[in-house]
């Protein structure tokens, strides 16, 4: 008998450290603003989950429309499912020949690209073969066989992936590649989202893209203060939605979570999750429930919060590290916290059957042998 679990939030594959999360995760954080009254808000299905985005008092009807027609956009450019979209575009001509696509895809695989050269070639985006065989998220994901995970991983490879930022064009040099850049691009469409209610002149809002959360701006409301933070709950991996192991108290940066609990389906007693491996194609088990990781922007988080966990504790952490301005949570089975020194200054733990190892918090933030650190791709 065949289990199947999902949860809202749409992703794609992630691949770090021969790694790749595939997946659709629930919202990973639980924000609460503050505000005495319940603010206005408006939610949407879009980019294959539910999108909210909350202006509290500043919301009018045009500016919400302009919002979620950017996302709805973006979703048209950068969608692996659609056969419509631009990395469909790109899928479809793999071994044949560069194709010209819209320049927000362009940035967004110059992006993946450099991630996955800072990292020395951990991050992939060209992990859509993996994905696919699996089906997770899908209706019949399944167990493949090892020569079907072996021919998988055989045409996974970023360095073939040609991206020509002059020409506007991109390329996948061997036929049965395909791109997948779920792991980065909703990161992008948050950061969009935040740029638009910057140049609308909003001082504070909630962009929630099913679970990649932006806590923009500053809070607003009767009786704030003018520097008040924003509260964002790290869900539990081990208990129900909405039950949150601690609060992030952040102002104006992104969070994102992946876990072990965000998508999954069960077989022969067996749970199998989304965060895949591509040094042997399976998923990941390597002790973490889950990562998440706060970055000023959405961008950064999203690709680093699966790129992390699919590393493990050591790697990803220095990772999260080489990024300027990142922090990150590191959830254990064994209900253990490993937690970056800024990451700590921002957290309260509410749930006391976790503990955290403050003896593993570093002094000084590190670089992995071979990369240097590297700014945010993209910046609102």
């Amino acid at each position: 008998m065949r289990k199947i679990g999902r949860t809202v939030k749409t992703g794609a594959a992630k691949n770090m450290g021969g790694v790749c999360g595939a997946f659709l995760l629930l919202p990973l954080v639980f924000f609460t603003a503050g505000c005495a009254k319940a603010p206005s808000s408006q939610a949407e299905f879009v980019m294959g989950t539910v999108c909210t985005v909350n202006l509290y008092n500043r919301g009018t009807p045009a500016l919400y429309r302009k919002v979620f027609a950017r996302l709805r956009e973006l979703e048209g450019i950068m969608s692996a499912n659609r056969e419509d979209s631009d990395v469909a575009l790109i899928n479809r001509n793999a071994g044949i020949g560069p194709v010209a696509v819209r320049e927000e895809l362009v940035e967004v695989l110059a992006a993946a690209l450099d991630y996955a050269e800072r990292s020395g070639g951990a991050f992939d985006p060209t992990v859509g073969p993996l994905v696919k065989l699996w089906g997770i998220g899908g209706e019949n994901p399944r167990i493949p066989g090892d020569a079907e995970i072996r021919e998988a991983l055989a045409l996974i490879n970023w360095r073939d992936l040609l991206v020509d930022r002059a020409a506007g064009t991109a390329f996948l040099k061997r036929p049965g590649m395909a791109l997948d850049p779920g792991a980065i691009a909703k990161g992008y469409a948050a950061d969009e989202a935040a740029r638009l209610l910057r140049e609308a002149g909003i001082p504070g809002a909630i962009i929630d893209l099913g679970g990649n959360i932006f806590a923009y701006g500053r809070k607003t409301g009767e009786g704030l203060g003018r520097n008040e933070p924003w509260r964002i709950g790290i869900q539990d991996p081990l208990a129900d939605r909405g039950v949150y192991i601690g609060i992030l108290e952040i102002r104006s940066q992104s969070v994102v979570t992946s876990g072990v609990y965000e998508r999954f389906f069960e077989a022969e007693g067996k749970r199998y999750h989304h965060i895949l491996s591509v040094q042997d194609g399976r998923p990941v088990d390597n002790g973490l429930l889950s990562v998440t990781i706060i970055a000023d922007h959405s961008t950064d988080a999203d690709a680093l919060s699966t790129a992390a966990f699919a590393l493990g504790y050591a790697q990803g952490r220095a990772l999260v590290e080489s990024v300027p301005g990142a922090e990150a949570v590191f959830v254990f089975a064994d209900k253990s916290l490993r937690i970056t020194p800024g990451a700590l200054e921002a957290f309260t733990l509410r749930d006391e059957t976790y503990r955290i190892l403050t003896s593993s918090i570093s002094k000084t933030r590190k670089v992995l042998p071979g990369m240097a650190p590297f700014p945010a791709p993209w910046s609102p």
